[in-house]
């Protein structure tokens, strides 16, 4: 018969529900940090192209 800490099987059972959230939001919202700024920088280039192909009325 093993005995069992009622506190850290409640709390490991915690710990797997909260990952198991966390990872389903991952999967459905996230993005990497690198992809974040990939893409900021990208639309920073993309940005600045147009606004060297504008024409200025005068």
């Amino acid at each position: 018969m093993n005995v069992v800490n009622l506190n850290k099987a409640r709390k490991a059972k915690s710990k797997a529900k909260d990952k198991a959230t966390a990872d389903a939001n991952a999967v459905r919202f996230g993005r990497t940090k690198a992809e974040r700024v990939f893409e900021a920088v990208q639309a920073d280039l993309a940005s600045a192209r147009l606004s060297q192909l504008k024409f200025e009325d005068e």
